[in-house]
């Protein structure tokens, strides 16, 4: 393979970007026009079920689970395969056109929240819940969430798992950071049942999903094996802690496009829809 020389002025080539070039582009704004649904509850969730889809979805389900009826929601699907992301009514809540986007219709006017990490907040502050008894260094776990996962995601998933072909180099950097990131929890861990501490936060909430998701093999392929992610007990601990909650079960199911049918609750407007609308029981016999 000839070594790349970069041009003077980078050009964009449609189509180059592996797995996602259909939808990755250098220019923001909306591609279509396209209006949002929206359902009768205060809470409405455009997203999809991925590790920054379930952030939100379960910090909702955790507020239900502690009798906080005003985090009612409705879930709506974006398939971001299919750039529903782009529509201006999506762009209209997240200009960035990244899932998930909240609009909290509890108020006077119509609040909208983006960003993984910013919704959790914002939800947090809402509540008053999941914060913890050490504010700081939840939030400070939060934001340390927000600045590492791009090098698991962008990084280390791309490169090892979507780029069109492998390369030593990518693959090798990235997995030494993404060990640094797990061996960093796995520290934390050791001293601390969650994340910020002894009690269950939105630090948790934000992590889970990538990391949890991670070394119980639900991301990148054969990555469980390749990362040694056994070796890292304390995070293995933490996981299944999380993962045995009812709430990170239903959370984990709401926008869900993939596993089982009966895993997927592609939209969610009530709580009996986890009983009577996963796929299993809505797709064709």
């Amino acid at each position: 393979m000839s070594e790349y020389v970069p041009p003077s002025v980078w050009e964009w080539k449609q189509g180059n970007g592996g797995r996602f070039a259909n939808i990755n582009r250098p220019i923001a704004g909306a591609t279509h026009e396209k209006e949002l649904p929206v359902g009768r509850h205060p809470l409405q969730l455009y997203s999809l079920g991925t590790p920054n889809g379930v952030k939100v979805t379960l910090m909702l389900e955790e507020l239900l689970a502690a009798g906080h009826t005003g985090a009612e929601y409705d879930a709506w699907l974006i398939r971001i395969g299919e750039g529903d992301q782009f529509g201006s009514g999506f762009v209209g809540i997240n200009p960035n056109s990244k899932i998930p986007a909240l609009l909290d219709r509890s108020g006077p006017e119509p609040v909208r929240v983006f960003e993984s990490g910013a919704i959790l907040l914002h939800l947090a502050e809402k509540f008053g819940a999941f914060l913890g008894g050490n504010r700081a260094e939840t939030l400070s776990w939060l934001f340390w969430q927000m600045g590492s996962a791009p090098y698991l995601g962008g990084g280390y998933g791309h490169f090892y798992a979507y780029a069109p072909n492998k390369q030593e180099y990518p693959i090798d950097r990235f997995t030494m950071e993404v060990k640094r990131q797990l061996d960093v929890l796995d520290r934390r861990l050791a001293e601390s049942e969650f994340i910020a501490g002894a009690e269950y936060t939105i630090a948790d909430m934000a992590i889970w999903p990538w990391y949890g998701g991670l070394v119980r093999g639900w991301l990148y392929g054969d990555s469980v094996t390749f990362l040694n992610a056994a070796s890292y007990t304390h995070v293995q601990r933490w996981a299944q802690a999380i993962f045995d909650r009812p709430a990170a079960q239903r959370g984990r199911m709401v926008n869900r496009v993939q596993g089982d049918l009966s895993s997927q609750l592609w939209e969610r407007h009530e709580a009996s829809d986890f009983d009577t609308k996963t796929q299993d029981k809505l797709a064709p016999k």
